[in-house]
């Protein structure tokens, strides 16, 4: 289950990454007195470093070891 969110984080990201990478090149353009404005970079951005710790926390979460505890019972 965990490596199935684990996957689509990942895609979102690539996703987001690309829609960063054409913001960047083109923030809006017109043709034929039509006008485009793609969407803001800030929430792009902003949503990239969610999606990145999600991500990181997804590939961390199997991997992480928990402590053990040993209990010696004390007869008094």
């Amino acid at each position: 289950m965990a490596n199935g969110k684990l996957q689509i984080a990942k895609e979102r990201l690539q996703l987001y990454r690309e829609a960063e990478k054409q913001v960047l090149l083109a923030q809006s353009y017109s043709i034929a007195g039509r006008s485009l404005t793609r969407a803001n970079l800030s929430e792009i951005r902003a949503t990239i470093k969610e999606l990145e710790a999600e991500v990181s926390a997804l590939e961390t979460r199997g991997t992480a070891r928990r402590p053990v505890y040993h209990v010696c019972p004390l007869d008094n």
